[in-house]
């Protein structure tokens, strides 16, 4: 028994009893029950109903390789997507295969992340059929400090592929994360591996992930506050396919992207009361002047202007979203 044969016979009209199911795949009943398990898992809806048996209710809107690769034409990463049906981390998987040797432009997409991950190790929800979970792997062959800018531009390369496939416009809040509607749409982050030799870049690994097709009131409760998706602020689904084409095209750009402007643009910290949180000091407030050369926020307090660095302290603007 697979799962396409499974699934055939669920989308026929009408409750299919367990026993039936088993008799024509030629598996017991408690292997049918398995598999419906595992296919709700997966995002299928599907009634369980004793005495009466399963019916397909609706299905998830599965990514689809060929549709992401006829999407990109002749683009030089069409070759270089691999979908998987679930991994802990795109990122996680593509820093292996990264070690190993993988190419430059090497790109990872999951239906599902068991481990999906954030800025400061902040999880980032990834259920299946909801969004689009995207890595790609970079070999700029620089040192990291030229890399200073990697996270603002895929927030502005996203931002891009976004508006490209929905015509909605992200609102970019400092410094890795997507916004629509104030509520969080999306989530970047950026991790470098240096050789030790040389102190270059040996690879860069840029995940993304995008919600999109996910009703609020599917995420758990205590992220119901701040989360949004494409589907709960636009009104419409999107396409998943097209929208992970549009982001490996948009990404390929890096890290050489012009992102500088329309980053300003975007950014919602901007002429904003923030409050800055730095390791073992009180937390300061500041209003938000503007983005610098090296993506760095340059912040107004009462000690004067200072920039605040990626990685060195947390910004939280002390309004709407809130992460």
């Amino acid at each position: 028994m697979n799962k396409q044969e499974l699934l055939a016979l669920l989308r026929q009209d009408g409750y299919v009893s367990g026993a039936e199911l088993g008799q024509r795949l030629g598996v017991t009943r408690a292997a049918i029950s398995k598999a419906v398990a595992a296919l709700k898992k997966e995002g299928y809806a599907i009634e369980s109903i004793p005495n009466r048996g399963h019916r397909l209710v609706a299905e998830p809107d599965l990514l689809e390789l060929a549709a992401i690769q006829t999407a990109l034409g002749p683009h030089p990463w069409a070759g270089t997507v691999e979908l998987l049906p679930t991994v802990d981390s795109t990122n996680n998987y593509l820093k292996t295969r990264g070690a190993s040797g993988a190419p430059h432009g090497s790109v990872a997409i999951a239906e599902c992340q068991t481990g999906g991950r954030g800025r400061l190790g902040r999880s980032f929800a990834s259920a299946p059929g909801a969004g689009v979970y995207l890595s790609v792997l970079l070999r700029p062959a620089c040192p990291p400090q030229a890399l200073m800018t990697l996270t603002a531009q895929a927030a502005v390369a996203t931002r891009r592929a976004i508006c490209a496939v929905t015509g909605a416009k992200a609102d970019i809040k400092w410094v890795n994360d997507l916004v629509l509607n104030g509520r969080k749409l999306c989530g970047i982050l950026t991790e470098l591996s240096i050789e030790a030799e040389s102190g270059l870049v040996a690879y860069a690994v840029v995940g993304v992930g995008v919600n999109c097709n996910r009703a609020i009131a599917d995420y758990p409760p205590e992220l119901q506050g701040t989360v949004g998706s494409l589907l709960s602020e636009t009104g419409t689904r999107v396409n998943r396919s097209a929208l992970a084409a549009a982001m490996i095209r948009e990404l390929s750009a890096l890290p050489l992207l012009d992102w500088r402007e329309e980053y300003r643009a975007a950014c919602v910290n901007l002429g904003r009361e923030v409050q800055i949180l730095s390791p073992g000091q009180p937390p300061r407030i500041g209003t938000a002047l503007d983005v610098g050369p090296d993506a760095e926020l340059i912040v107004q307090t009462e000690n004067g202007v200072e920039a605040v660095q990626s990685g060195e302290v947390s910004v939280r603007g002390l309004y709407g979203y809130v992460p």
